[in-house]
Formats: C-alpha cells, sequence, structure tokens
C-alpha cells in the first residue's frame, strides 16, 4: 500500500505541476489512480479531491500576483456550469467516444494551428477587454468548454486556457491563472456530488491532494516567474498528453 500511495503522490505532483500551467493534470492522475486498481467511480471521485486542492493554492497564488482576471471569470462561470450541464445530458444521447476518436483525428492539425496563431505567437501586453470585446468571447468560450466539459472532459483546462487566449484575446499566463476559476468551480461541484455518493477513497485522496498542492505551487511560481514563453511550451506538452491518452482510450 505504501508504494501505490507514493506512486499516486508522484503522480499526482507531475499533474498539480502541468495543470497550474498548462491544464491537462487529469490526464496523469486519473489514468495512474486507475492502473492502481481503484475502481473508475471511486477513482474519478478521487481524483476531483486532490486535483481541487491543487487548483485551489495555484489560483490563490496567481491572485496573489494579480494575474487573475476576475472580470471575466465572474462572467464566465455561470456560462462553463450551465453548459457542463448540458454538455452532460448530451452525452446520454451520444456517446462520448464518438467524439474521443473524432478528437484523434482533429487534434493533429488543430494543434498546428493554434500554435501559428497570433495570439499564441505573440501574446498581447496585460489588459481587460471592456464591453462587447469582453463578455462576448468570455461567454462563447466558457459555453463552447464547458459543453465539452460536460460531454466529454479530458483536457478541459487546457482547452479554456486557449479559448481565451484566441477569443478574449488576453495572455497566456492570464488565461492560464484565470482559467484556474473554471477548473476549481467544475471540480468543486463534482467532488460534491462523488463525496454525497460515497466514491471517494479519502486515504489515498488526501495523500494525492498534498502532493497535489505542492505540484500545484510550483508550477504556478514557475509559470509567474518564467512567462509566456513558457507557458506556450508547457501547452505544447498538454496537447501532447490529450493526443496520447485518447489515441490509449479509442485506439488501442
Amino acid at each position: 500500500m505504501a508504494l501505490t500511495i507514493a506512486f499516486l503522490s508522484a503522480a499526482a505532483f507531475a499533474a498539480g505541476l502541468i495543470d497550474s500551467i498548462a491544464g491537462g493534470g487529469g490526464l496523469i492522475s486519473l489514468p495512474a489512480l486507475l492502473a492502481a486498481g481503484v475502481p473508475p467511480h471511486i477513482a474519478l471521485g478521487t481524483n476531483k479531491l486532490q486535483s481541487m486542492s491543487g487548483t485551489a493554492v495555484a489560483l490563490a497564488n496567481f491572485h496573489r500576483h494579480a494575474k487573475v482576471l476576475w472580470k471575466i471569470a465572474a462572467i464566465g462561470v455561470p456560462f462553463s456550469l450551465a453548459a457542463s450541464v448540458l454538455g452532460a445530458k448530451l452525452a446520454l444521447i451520444i456517446p462520448p467516444s464518438a467524439l474521443g476518436k473524432a478528437l484523434v483525428v482533429a487534434l493533429p492539425p488543430a494543434a498546428i494551428l493554434m500554435f501559428m496563431s497570433k495570439s499564441i505567437l505573440h501574446p498581447v501586453g496585460i489588459h481587460q477587454p471592456h464591453g462587447t470585446r469582453l463578455w462576448m468571447p468570455t461567454i462563447g468560450a466558457c459555453s463552447i468548454v464547458g459543453l465539452y466539459d460536460g460531454f466529454f472532459g479530458p483536457g478541459t483546462g487546457t482547452f479554456l486556457i486557449v479559448a481565451l487566449v484566441l477569443f478574449s484575446h488576453i495572455t497566456l499566463l492570464n488565461a492560464s491563472a484565470t482559467a484556474k476559476t473554471f477548473n476549481l468551480a467544475s471540480n468543486v461541484g463534482a467532488f460534491v456530488a462523488f463525496a454525497y455518493s460515497g466514491n471517494v477513497n479519502y486515504k489515498i485522496g488526501i495523500a494525492m491532494a498534498l502532493a497535489n498542492i505542492a505540484g500545484g505551487y510550483a508550477g504556478s511560481r514557475m509559470a509567474i516567474r518564467r512567462g509566456d514563453a513558457f507557458v506556450r511550451r508547457m501547452l505544447m506538452v498538454a496537447v501532447a498528453l490529450l493526443f496520447g491518452y485518447l489515441v490509449w482510450k479509442y485506439y488501442m
């Protein structure tokens, strides 16, 4: 059991590190839980416990350094949550595996186009959009990614960062920081649901949460210190992880 806890804690630290910078931490921690033999529903609930812990610490650190754009967060959170509910209902009609297989084909060319975008290659200075330039792109980005999160889920944090950069026209670092507000909201909501139904392993979850907190704090510090170029590189890693996960899950 001690070796299992050590393995899962190491995975949680790595997940917290990458998730705090570019999203996609669940692509490390959830497969690790399943590989350790944790039943799927308990793995999902336990993953939410450790993930929300690291996300909360990363968000607090970003906030302390004034990197979170709270006007965007306040507008986006309700639409992100509402869209995720709609996405979950949609998943009852259309198998999520269909979207997973389609993403494997679509993700590589989309990633190439994404990383050639001027918004990502040459981020603008720190600013907060105003008026329709603030609320329309934010509502659109959060609704689309929220729908994806409820319907399918993997890599939601990564897609949120990209959507905020491309549609709300903010820097990668600000997008990474602001996306944590949406991640935390959805994680807390999901954790409450799993906890209420008894699908959380607290012994494993608390150990992973401590490791995820350490990773989230370290990752957010690295992002703040190194800036947009570093976040862009980690975003590439997150997209590669997402692609590998989808291939493994739906084509292997």
